[in-house]
């Protein structure tokens, strides 16, 4: 990627587990500011709590963003404890969760500028499905562009 053009990339995940720990399953979408999707994810888990979903699917979505050369990424979630943690708002208490918020920070410092705010979970509807999806299957569904698979 040229190091004069900018990439900015929408970020939107949810993590669910039913029964907190129970069967756990992630949902990631990004896309352009036009709309489009370059990337989507649902994965089960297995089982695991409801924030080690919700911060796993931050990370993989992260971790896509940075593979396809994010230079600005506005992150959204309907988890208002991963965003205030992000923020700076809450500390990280759980000796489980902190791994993954370093493993969160890491990636977010790959990026030059962003941004991460909380949404209400029906504005959130796509990343929800796909955590659904996951969890019902309890399988791995990911989708790139066919122009964004070469990269």
């Amino acid at each position: 990627m040229d190091d004069h053009c900018s990439r900015k990339l929408l970020l939107q995940f949810d993590g669910g587990s039913r029964g907190n720990p129970g069967p756990a399953g992630i949902g990631v979408t990004l896309a352009t500011p036009e709309g489009k999707t370059v990337y989507e994810l649902a994965e089960f888990l297995g089982n695991h709590t409801n924030n080690f979903a919700e911060y796993t699917a931050l990370i993989r979505g992260l971790a896509a963003a940075v593979e396809l050369g994010a230079t600005e990424l506005v992150i959204r979630a309907d988890s208002q404890l991963v965003v205030r943690q992000i923020q700076g708002q809450y500390r990280v208490k759980s000796p489980d969760i902190r791994p993954l918020y370093q493993q969160a920070m890491a990636l977010l410092n790959k990026v030059p500028k962003w941004s991460i705010s909380h949404l209400y979970r029906e504005d959130n509807s796509r990343a929800d499905t796909l955590a659904n999806l996951a969890m019902d299957g309890r399988t791995k569904v990911e989708f790139r562009p066919p122009a964004i698979a070469g990269k």
